[in-house]
């Protein structure tokens, strides 16, 4: 019996359909971020290429809507980069896992740096108990939690609403006004 070298064992093994198929996948993912951007890369997650067709998973039905609108765009940059063709995307939020694919630290930075986020520290919850009872009992709870919440934040100079900081740094007004001035 003739002993084969490891380098004709791989190369045997890269041969096989499967082996191919994995390959591909591989390198799609490889590129994956560069083509859609790091912020759609954070919200989706390619799944399978099935008979030329890329299933994505996205972290909501908003962002499966968005992107099937610009699937054509992101199908002819995928198809430049690859060494196969791909004929179509799916996007589809049935293949979504919150735990596997929010840790990146691109989602984190940007969450770290936006200007409607308020830092833990300037946050004073109002203790809960273990047990809520009914609807009306929580709703208040919550209620006192997001009051307490508000109560250290510096106001809106148009609609004086509570807002956080980073939002009077960047636009001088709340999220919500900023929105109705471009309108």
């Amino acid at each position: 019996m003739p002993f084969s070298s490891l380098q004709q064992v791989l190369g045997g093994f890269e041969d096989h359909n499967h082996w191919q198929k994995r390959k591909q996948f591989r390198q799609l993912l490889q590129c994956w971020s560069d083509v859609v951007g790091s912020v759609v890369a954070a919200q989706t997650q390619p799944v399978s290429i099935q008979r030329q067709v890329l299933q994505v998973a996205t972290s909501s039905a908003v962002w499966a809507q968005n992107l099937a609108f610009e699937r054509q765009r992101i199908l002819e940059k995928l198809n430049t980069r690859l060494s196969y063709q791909i004929t179509d995307i799916r996007f589809s939020t049935a293949c979504w896992r919150r735990e596997t694919y929010t840790t990146s630290s691109e989602s984190s930075i940007l969450w770290q740096e936006h200007p409607s986020r308020i830092s833990i520290a300037s946050v004073h919850p109002v203790s809960l108990s273990p047990s809520i009872c009914d609807p009306q009992t929580a709703f208040q709870r919550w209620s006192a939690i997001v009051r307490d919440r508000s109560r250290h934040l510096p106001t809106c100079p148009r609609c004086q609403c509570p807002t956080p900081p980073g939002e009077l740094q960047r636009w001088s007004v709340c999220a919500v006004c900023a929105v109705k001035k471009k309108g």
